[in-house]
């Protein structure tokens, strides 16, 4: 797998989203790639905690528009692609080892989602987050809807959800959804730096920490997480979804040919 690679560092697991070009955007091998890495790493007796970055200038652009196109038209995809965001989520919810997020750059859609379902979150001071999924017709199921009521209150998370606004890094911090701001130089080694702290601690305490905090989260599994996943699903091939994407697609080309001419 070259689109996500996890490197072993000691104890700590470093997993690189490995599409720089295109921003880390999702692609079939990386997101059923985040969809299985999280049992892999749970069965790993030599692995401590995880580092999660991007590789590049981004964090993760979230969603393909290729995908988009084809989850619009296939149902078979359909259901597959829903059912990895399931396993993503349950993945990082549940698995035993601490998750730091290194956000490098923008983290946008599912990149978003993957900041706010990990333990811990360092962002680069130019870095910013962005949940969109509203803007182009689609339900905000795949994380968004679930922990970050937890994380900033119902009505601030109607209103990052609503308009799917920028949150920078200052902000973030504020809000509660990132620990703190790194200069972008340094963001990797303080997040590696923290990670071995991690490492260094009793392990089945820490384990059983992050479970017990994270019955919280188990909570809403139970009553949001399948409610939220089956309505983004019925949104995947709505007239207003297939409207917004085709108008994104015609303006990159528009783009393009622009700087080609």
């Amino acid at each position: 797998m070259t689109d996500l690679l996890v490197t072993a560092v000691g104890p700590i697991r470093l997993i690189e989203l490995n599409r720089p070009d295109q921003l880390n955007a999702m692609s079939e091998e990386l997101h059923s790639g985040l969809a299985s890495v999280w049992n892999t790493l749970a069965d790993d007796p030599g692995a401590r905690v995880v580092v999660l970055t991007g590789r590049g200038r981004a964090f993760s652009a979230g969603g393909n528009f290729d995908i988009m196109t084809r989850v619009q038209r296939e149902s078979a995809f359909r259901e597959q692609n829903v059912d990895e965001a399931r396993r993503i989520i349950t993945g990082m919810v549940r698995c035993p080892l601490p998750v730091i997020a290194a956000v490098n750059g923008p983290a946008v859609g599912l990149g978003c989602s993957l900041a706010l379902l990990s333990d811990l979150v360092l962002i680069a001071e130019d870095a910013y987050l962005a949940d969109p999924h509203v803007q182009v017709g689609l339900v905000a199921g795949d994380g968004g809807a679930l922990v970050l009521p937890l994380l900033v209150g119902l009505t601030r998370a109607k209103e990052l959800l609503f308009l799917g606004d920028r949150v920078g890094a200052e902000e973030a911090v504020r809000l509660g959804i990132a620990n703190r701001t790194v200069a972008k130089d340094k963001l990797r080694d303080e997040a590696m730096e923290l990670a071995g702290r991690l490492a260094a601690l009793p392990a089945q305490a820490l384990r059983e920490t992050k479970r017990a905090v994270n019955l919280h989260l188990e909570q809403a599994l139970d009553t949001v997480l399948e409610p939220a996943l089956l309505a983004e699903r019925d949104t995947m091939h709505s007239p207003d979804h297939i409207a917004a994407v085709e108008k994104i697609i015609a303006s990159r080309g528009r783009r393009r040919a622009a700087e080609e001419a």
